[in-house]
């Protein structure tokens, strides 16, 4: 078992080196790994102060959300993969992950990942909203890193309308009116 178990952390650390293909795409500089991705997603909801929600089940859909990217990669809307086809690849790539583990953690978090993927409970729905904040959050700081406000607005239209519950549009709300007040003053700045 200790064989397997080494087998399974192994993988899971590739997602340490598996960057976000929406920011190599965009050529971003350095772009964050999908570990860094999920590790930002668990703190957010670590500090969800919805009483309604069970914060642990949060926290562990947001750790196991993207796991099976360290078998398939990050598959992005521009790699022209359908729906079903990255859910099958990305199934089988949770039951070989899993299948390492013991009989409980393989159902615990394969069961995870399926009330995500089915956005079946409000924690599931929450954490969605948090994996799209994340990316914006993430985007903003590119744009400010790059020094190029509205670069990266894509990403900030394909959320649009997506946000529903009060703490994310409220933190939603806040890095916009951030966001375009830097893009308000770069676009005010005299050109030389």
């Amino acid at each position: 078992m200790a064989g397997s178990l080494l087998q399974f952390l192994r993988l899971v650390g590739q997602l340490k080196r598996v960057p976000r293909t929406g920011w190599v795409y965009r050529n971003v500089e350095k772009p964050e790994s999908v570990s860094d991705h999920m590790y930002r997603m668990a703190i957010m909801a670590l500090v969800t102060e919805d009483k309604q929600l069970n914060k642990d089940r949060c926290i562990r859909l947001a750790l196991v959300h993207d796991m099976a990217e360290c078998i398939v990669g990050d598959i992005a809307p521009a790699d022209n993969i359908s729906k079903e086809e990255k859910h099958q690849r990305e199934e089988a790539a949770m039951k070989h992950l899993t299948q390492l583990l013991s009989e409980d953690l393989k159902k615990e978090i394969y069961e995870l990942w399926e009330e995500y993927e089915h956005q079946s409970t409000a924690e599931a729905r929450f954490v969605k909203e948090l994996d799209q904040c994340e990316m914006i959050l993430q985007a903003s700081e590119y744009e400010e890193l790059e020094k190029m406000p509205g670069r990266l607005q894509d990403f900030y239209d394909s959320t649009s309308g997506k946000f529903n519950h009060p703490e994310v549009v409220q933190l939603v709300s806040s890095i916009n009116m951030e966001r375009n007040t830097k893009i308000a003053a770069t676009t005010s700045e005299p050109h030389s």
